[in-house]
C-alpha cells in the first residue's frame, strides 16, 4: 500500500506538468493580431446623415460618394473655373476625412500638367469647398480613423 501511495504521489506531481500551458507573450499576441488586421479596409465607411439609414455597406458607401460628389459639384458650379480654364471639364479631388470629422480637399493633376495653374486651382478649391455638412469618420474596430479617396468631379455638363 505504501508503494502504491508513493507511486500515486509521484504520478500526481508529474501530471501537474501536463496541465501547465505556455501562455503566449503579450508581444506575440500583439504581432499575431496586427497581422490578422486588414489595414486596407475599414469596418464602416465615412457617412453623412442622409446615408445613415441604409443598412447595406456597399449601398451606404455609394450613397456617401454620390452625395460628396454632388456637394463638391454644387460648390464649384460657379463660373470661376469654367472661365479661367474652359478646357477643364473634370477634376479629380482627393478627399481626406480625419478621425475628428474634419475634411481636406486637394486637386489631383497629372504629373506632366503645365496647362493649368495648379496653385490657382488649389486656392479656388480651398475657398469654395467649405461649410460641408457633418461627416462621420470611417470606423475601424470601433475607433474613428482617417480615410482618403479620390472623387472625379464634373465641372461642365453639356
Amino acid at each position: 500500500m505504501k508503494q502504491f501511495s508513493l507511486l500515486l504521489v509521484i504520478f500526481l506531481f508529474n501530471s501537474c506538468q501536463y496541465f501547465e500551458k505556455q501562455v503566449p507573450s503579450e508581444k506575440e499576441l500583439l504581432q499575431k493580431e496586427l497581422k490578422s488586421i486588414n489595414w486596407k479596409e475599414v469596418d464602416e465607411f465615412p457617412s453623412v446623415v442622409e446615408c445613415e439609414k441604409i443598412e447595406n455597406k456597399k449601398q451606404r458607401q455609394l450613397c456617401f460618394f454620390e452625395i460628396m460628389t454632388q456637394l463638391i459639384q454644387q460648390k464649384l458650379s460657379s463660373d470661376t473655373l469654367a472661365i479661367l480654364y474652359p478646357e477643364l471639364d473634370t477634376i479629380e479631388v482627393k478627399v481626406t476625412i480625419f478621425s475628428n470629422a474634419t475634411m481636406k480637399f486637394e486637386p489631383q493633376f497629372p504629373k506632366d500638367s503645365v496647362a493649368y495653374d495648379t496653385v490657382k486651382i488649389d486656392s479656388i478649391l480651398r475657398v469654395r469647398l467649405v461649410d460641408f455638412p457633418k461627416v462621420n469618420p470611417a470606423i475601424k474596430r470601433g475607433i474613428p480613423v482617417k480615410t482618403q479617396f479620390i472623387l472625379p468631379v464634373i465641372l461642365k455638363v453639356e
